[in-house]
């Protein structure tokens, strides 16, 4: 792997008896960017997450994770990245405070209550850290949840579609808080199905159906499948939703 990506993908495949799930998957990610992997439910988005994860094997391809091979160098992979699921693996009895400081206990991190309160800080949750986490709205639980994946400070996070379930004001706090990650030069990959989510965070997107990646490039270069825009009063540029819909035949 070259320094210029933190994850590399090769011919991935993947079957659970008789479905194929993934069906070749290629890929690279840019180090400290934000990388979309966008598909409909069963696309098997978080089948890929968990194979990088080494959470899965693969059934055939190669995988390479912050220069180390999910396959044979699972240990160096799992001290390299950061997995947050779908739904935030928070204590609600402790605060929030309590949690960070509980995870940086248990990495055997050095003064955990200044890890924990710098986290707090760094996510906007300071004057809710000392409540109980059960007090928390949706999208406060789930920037704890990101601020606690975030202790030991790993170069790469896997993000499995992190806004599920929550209403547009938990989004959008989810969406500045990756949009912080990667400011600080943390490598984010994140699944969705949301189109919105992969048009406002990703510096790249692929389209995963069915198991493939169709396409994989910039908004931009996405934009550029479409046909020419019709001019009658407005041009009106083609959105993610009209690339995706129509690239997986769901539009004409």
């Amino acid at each position: 792997m070259t320094n210029s990506y933190a994850i590399q993908v090769q011919g991935l495949e993947k079957s659970f008896k008789e479905l194929k799930v993934l069906r070749g998957v290629d890929l690279e990610v840019a180090t400290g960017s934000i990388f979309a992997l966008l598909g409909s439910n069963g696309a098997g988005k978080t089948t890929v997450v968990r194979i990088l994860s080494t959470l899965l094997k693969a059934d055939a391809g190669t995988a390479r994770v912050h220069g180390f091979d999910v396959a044979t160098q699972a240990g160096d992979v799992r001290a390299a990245i950061s997995l947050t699921g779908q739904f935030a693996a928070v204590d609600e009895i402790l605060t929030g405070r309590e949690n960070l400081v509980m995870v940086a206990r248990l990495r055997h991190l050095k003064d955990p209550g200044v890890i924990a309160d710098d986290l707090l800080r760094r996510f906007s949750l300071t004057e809710a850290g000392r409540r109980r986490v059960a007090t928390y709205s949706g999208g406060m639980r789930r920037r704890l949840d990101i601020a606690m994946s975030l202790i030991g400070d790993p170069p790469i996070v896997f993000l499995d579609e992190p806004t599920t379930g929550l209403d547009p004001e938990g989004r959008l706090e989810v969406w500045q808080a990756v949009e912080e990650l990667a400011a600080g030069g943390t490598t984010v990959l994140l699944t969705t199905q949301y189109l919105d989510e992969a048009e406002h965070l990703a510096d790249r997107i692929a389209i995963l159906h069915e198991g493939r990646i169709l396409v994989d490039g910039t908004l931009a270069k996405l934009r550029e499948l479409m046909p020419a825009a019709e001019v009658e009063y407005v041009e009106k540029k083609p959105t993610l939703e009209d690339v995706f819909l129509t690239l997986i035949g769901g539009r004409k």
